[in-house]
């Protein structure tokens, strides 16, 4: 099993990750995985946090000389604006001249968590709430990535819309989706979209509002098989789902023709199955996303996520003062006005945890070429059905 668990708050000292089941010999340099963080950090209209924060990574434990050991790998993410807020966030000292947060904003996590753990002080939900907690999944998706390349399996992400906006990726060619897409601001292929959604957001962000949108996580060269159809915690897309909408401000996960699939009869909603003898099994079309039956069909995996408009506004929505019960504007706190490109990169990486889990309970291995020679006797004898 690969699993990770999370600690650590948005103004805190640093935020940690420990990541199990990663099998030993798997080399992995910090670089690769400052390369995944500055990715999530990027993106037009993100918020000034960003001119603060550089993220790299510092690797506390399971690797030795630059390859995993096969025991839990602890990673650490500090974080530079606690220096800011060494008063406030200390985990040790109490702070009396701190502001209490008391106006809750709509749309996040202040006003349910102040109820369920019963605080005074919703800066204790929304620090922890917040999405600087994705720096952490990314750091542990990076690791999974570079399990994935050692079986040449590539994951990237694109956006698709903001607000309004929507991209023609239709007419972007397959070879140049992944280059269009790094050299977007917005992380979109369609250059003529990627203009009007960098337009939209300016106007957003004079207005005090912020935007939300849709992108597209793309998994290539994954073998069939992976899940399982025998039991409902095993299908690998309820999993992917799972993971995917415990990112912050996702509300909708779609794979394949998603949501679509309302419209189609039964005629249109499928993917003909054909064979060659040098190329195999194969579809030519790919409605169902590259998952059938709880499992991967060897097509490519695509989900989509509908992303909301982050709730901190600049000139913020109507609340309820906590403390008076009277009606207030809610807290205006720091944020991006759409970070959209950014949840892409987040993505990615819990699609390479769960992607990476399922490959390894199919072939198992203690260590990367137990787990090699195990996937290519797999891959061979498929080969020959």
């Amino acid at each position: 099993m690969i699993r990770f668990t999370t600690a650590g708050e948005s103004h805190g000292r640093a935020l940690i990750v420990i990541l199990e089941g990663i099998p030993a010999g798997l080399t992995v340099n910090s670089e690769d995985i400052d390369v995944e963080l500055a990715r999530r950090q990027k993106g037009f209209g993100r918020g000034l946090r960003m001119r603060i924060e550089t993220d790299t990574v510092r690797i506390l434990s399971g690797m030795r000389h630059a390859r995993t050991l096969g025991s839990p790998i602890a990673l650490c993410v500090k974080n530079k604006d606690w220096e800011n807020w060494r008063g406030v966030m200390s985990p040790i000292s109490v702070d009396l001249d701190g502001k209490i947060l008391t106006k809750p904003r709509p749309g996040h996590a202040d006003l349910a968590g102040l109820m369920k753990y019963g605080v005074a002080d919703f800066r204790d939900i929304l620090e922890r709430a917040s999405a600087r907690e994705t720096a952490a999944r990314v750091a542990a998706g990076a690791v999974c990535k570079e399990l994935l390349k050692e079986f040449n399996i590539n994951i990237f992400s694109y956006t698709v819309q903001i607000g309004n906006v929507a991209a023609n990726t239709g007419n972007v060619p397959k070879d140049k989706l992944w280059h269009n897409t790094e050299m977007s601001y917005v992380r979109c292929p369609d250059a003529a979209a990627s203009k009007k959604m960098i337009r939209l957001i300016k106007n957003a962000a004079s207005k005090g509002d912020t935007l939300g949108g849709k992108f597209t996580v793309a998994v290539q060269n994954l073998p069939a098989g992976l899940g399982s159809h025998t039991q409902w915690d095993l299908k690998l897309d309820g999993r992917l789902a799972r993971s995917l909408m415990s990112v912050q401000a996702i509300k909708a996960v779609e794979i394949g023709e998603g949501a679509k699939f309302a419209s189609l009869p039964g005629s249109s909603a499928h993917d003909e199955i054909f064979y060659k003898r040098d190329k195999g099994f194969h579809r030519n079309t790919n409605r169902a996303g590259g998952i059938e039956g709880g499992m991967t069909n060897g097509e490519s995996v695509e989900i989509t996520c509908t992303m909301k408009a982050i709730p901190s506004l600049s000139k913020p929505l109507r609340s309820v003062d906590l403390a008076s019960k009277k009606p207030v504007k809610a807290e205006a706190v720091r944020s991006d006005v759409c970070a959209v490109p950014a949840a892409g990169v987040v993505a990615e990486a819990a699609v390479a945890v769960e992607i990476a889990g399922a490959l390894k309970e199919k072939f198992g291995g203690d260590c990367i070429e137990d787990m090699k020679k195990s996937f290519e006797s797999y891959v061979k004898r498929v080969k020959n059905i």
